[in-house]
């Protein structure tokens, strides 16, 4: 894999888009092909059977296989916090991050539950990016280098890459870069997040119709992203297209996270075949976010928390694919009768 230490220009983000590699239609086939030999009517583990294809087919594995799952989740703040669009004060998003590292968050017992790896990546957080009504949330060196840093999170050797985040009012940046990226009424995009109360949801709207009112039309992915971003959105961009690089499939979690998806799918909609959509999202515009990716979540659990919960969740489930899948019997190895008899 390249070097992404250094940070990378919009064109050469661009350029690496465009040359993102495609499926390994060899080892899905062979996943095709044992499948209809495994000791089970045919397509009777419905969508388990798809999931161990699309594992083979990003991983570049005939028997694909899950050892080394992690979820990263990717923390950052927002200076539009400011104007009461959160329930919660800003500080609560390095709170958190203290509570993931002693274990007492909710993704930690999931992690534990189905033995998943768990890395927090702090972005800055005493340093908000600025208030997206007023300003630019990076300058395009500040962006890509946050997008490079993203690059680092499939560090060390992974197989599966989970996408989580925390940081408060990061569900209004992620509604503006959704109000950016497919037009309609701000308040289309706009959900309570944390729970704020109906006040709390007007100003939530309004600053996010101002923030990309701002921005004025002609939307470049990348120049969304830089605008009305924040930067763990940005880093997960990053992650997005570093593990593709290095065949590494990914879960999405949910309404924040699917917005780094959306920045790469506008810039091209094959870049994001190698990722999964773990859970539909309680936050009210999330299905509609997904039916623009073109994607079906795996799960709908009611959930709008955060921090990867869902996408380890999923990870649970993606596991189990490929452990039926590679520890099943066929047929002729358990003296089993197909239906030819």
């Amino acid at each position: 894999m390249p070097n992404f230490a250094s940070a990378l220009p919009f064109e050469d983000i661009r350029a690496l888009i465009r040359g993102l590699p495609g499926p390994d239609e060899e080892a899905a086939s062979a996943v095709r092909a044992r499948d209809a030999r495994l000791t089970k009517p045919p397509g009777s583990l419905g969508r388990l059977e798809r999931v161990a294809e699309w594992l083979a087919a990003w991983q570049g594995r005939p028997r694909p296989a899950v050892t080394r799952p992690l979820v990263a989740v990717f923390a950052a703040n927002h200076g539009i916090a400011e104007r009461a669009v959160s329930a919660y004060p800003q500080a609560v998003t390095r709170q958190m991050v203290q509570n993931f590292a002693v274990g007492g968050a909710a993704i930690n017992q999931i992690c534990k539950a189905y033995e998943l790896g768990l890395k927090v990546f702090e972005l800055a957080l005493d340093m908000p990016t600025p208030d997206i009504v007023e300003a630019d949330a990076f300058s395009e060196a500040e962006c890509a280098a946050t997008i490079a840093y993203g690059m680092e999170a499939i560090a060390g050797g992974v197989d599966l890459l989970c996408l989580g985040e925390m940081g408060i009012a990061n569900t209004a940046v992620a509604a503006a870069v959704y109000h950016a990226l497919y037009g309609g009424e701000a308040a289309d995009w706009v959900g309570r997040g944390t729970g704020v109360d109906d006040r709390g949801l007007a100003r939530k709207a309004e600053a996010v119709a101002a923030s990309v009112a701002r921005i004025g039309p002609g939307r470049d992915p990348l120049e969304v992203l830089r605008r009305v971003g924040g930067r763990e959105v940005a880093a997960m961009v990053g992650a997005i297209l570093a593990a593709r690089m290095e065949r590494v499939p990914v879960i999405v979690d949910g309404f924040v996270t699917s917005a780094a998806a959306a920045i790469v799918h506008a810039a091209d909609p094959r870049a994001i075949d190698h990722c999964l959509f773990a859970h539909c999202s309680a936050e009210a515009a999330h299905r509609a976010v997904l039916g623009k990716l073109g994607v079906e979540p795996l799960l709908d659990l009611e959930m709008r928390l955060g921090e990867g919960t869902g996408a380890a969740l999923a990870a649970g489930i993606v596991r189990a694919a490929a452990a039926v899948h590679g520890g099943m019997a066929t047929f002729d190895e358990a003296g089993v009768s197909d239906r030819s008899g």
